[in-house]
């Protein structure tokens, strides 16, 4: 599953449904959705029939009322109520700011001073979502990007559902997905000049991280922010939004198909891939970067390997690459194995054990060309991955120090091996 749903002029429209709690539930699907300038859609478009498909019956736009008159209001329809709601009082302008300027702490100081000075907007945001919440319907906020105030509403919402904070983060940084295209509108609103500033756009991890830390420092916590700062009991608030947005996980789940990749399908595997690596890096694992490979890279591994999806029914829940040589890593060798590579989940909504399901199939595929052995490798500060494969089967054989693929700086792997005949 993508978080993004697919509009021609959003870029940025997300369900935040499928997040889990420590406690086995999940947000409800289809309840809770954020988005960038909803002033983009237009009647009489696809865009705007799937939109209004979504039954959203309340919009919340974060907007300064001069931004949603000059960047344009969601059309009206007679199917939801429209809330400006400004949580903002300091406008800033992040395209100005000067290359040196670090986003994390930038961007997390903003996000205090917000969370400060907006309490009216944000207490009626939230009073909106719990009432949306009662009545059993769909609800979306949205600002300009769908990431700064968006973001930082998303993250109270969440934390009060009770979602761990390494997902909060994770949510907040899924708009590095749809930077490129956002960049792309601001600089053609803007006569073709580029932002002054590099990180115009982003969502780094550490901006979240960094704003949740401080607002815990200064409040103890968000429930308490909650009942300090906005005024509300946040015991009835928390009860009424866990009680109708959570919902028990499926316990059945469609059988995993499997099929090789195409050419076509190269931009949904660098997704798939740039997505897992924002999972991991809002849990402080550096495996993977975003932008690391691109279409031209899975376009060359179908034709000098394999690349294959996994589908749970009609979601895509996985994908993986099988080598038949990997000398980077090992060096010469006999044709005797497979070279398993970029084994990955859709987080969140893929089947439980769909790793583990992967992997399967992968080694079956090797064991049908009569090769006796699985190989991978990963990273050798990345012990958690290590242990993931170790408990598949697989058994450390030795270290590669100096991995070197042609695209970057050495690296050192731990080389893991599992024999399958």
């Amino acid at each position: 599953m993508d978080r993004h749903l697919p509009f021609s002029a959003l870029h940025n429209f997300r369900d935040l449904g499928g997040y889990r709690t420590p406690d086995g539930l999940r947000v409800r699907p289809g309840r809770l959705y954020r988005a960038d300038s909803l002033g983009r859609l237009s009647p009489g478009t696809p865009d705007w029939d799937r939109f209004l498909s979504l039954g959203i019956r309340t919009v919340i736009d974060l907007r300064h009322p001069w931004e949603a008159d000059a960047g344009g209001r969601v059309p009206s329809h007679p199917s939801f109520t429209y809330h400006n709601l400004s949580i903002e009082h300091r406008p800033y302008n992040q395209a100005a700011l000067t290359a040196d300027v670090d986003p994390g702490p930038y961007l997390a100081e903003r996000y205090m001073e917000v969370a400060e000075d907006g309490t009216k907007e944000i207490r009626g945001a939230l009073e909106l979502i719990a009432r949306s919440a009662e009545s059993e319907t769909p609800l979306v906020f949205h600002c300009a990007s769908g990431k700064d105030r968006t973001g930082q509403l998303a993250a109270l919402v969440l934390s009060l559902l009770g979602v761990p904070e390494q997902t909060i983060v994770e949510d907040y940084s899924l708009t590095e997905l749809a930077a490129p295209a956002l960049l792309a509108d601001w600089i053609a609103r803007n006569d073709g000049h580029p932002p002054a500033w590099p990180a115009f756009g982003r969502a780094p991890a550490s901006g979240m991280r960094l704003f949740l830390a401080a607002l815990t420092a200064r409040h103890g916590s968000v429930e308490a922010y909650v009942s300090e700062a906005l005024g509300l009991s946040p015991a009835p608030l928390t009860e009424t939004l866990r009680a109708h947005l959570l919902e028990q996980p499926p316990t059945v789940h469609p059988p995993l198909t499997y099929r090789k990749a195409v050419p076509d399908e190269a931009a949904l595997l660098v997704r798939l891939r740039d997505t897992a690596a924002l999972w991991q890096l809002a849990r402080g694992i550096t495996q993977w970067l975003p932008g690391e490979k691109d279409e031209t890279h899975f376009r060359a591994r179908m034709t000098d390997g394999e690349v294959w999806l996994a589908h749970a029914g009609d979601h895509l829940s996985g994908a993986w690459e099988l080598w038949w040589d990997d000398p980077a890593a090992w060096g010469p060798r006999p044709p005797d194995a497979g070279y398993i590579h970029r084994l990955m989940t859709t987080p969140h909504t893929a089947p439980p054990g769909t790793g583990r399901h992967l992997l399967r199939e992968a080694e079956s595929r090797i064991r049908a060309t009569g090769r006796p052995y699985a190989r991978l490798d990963c990273l050798s500060t990345n012990p958690r991955l290590r242990t993931y494969y170790e408990s598949a089967g697989y058994q450390v054989v030795g270290e590669q120090p100096a991995k070197n693929t042609g695209s970057g700086s050495p690296y050192a792997v731990t080389l893991l091996e599992k024999r399958l005949v």
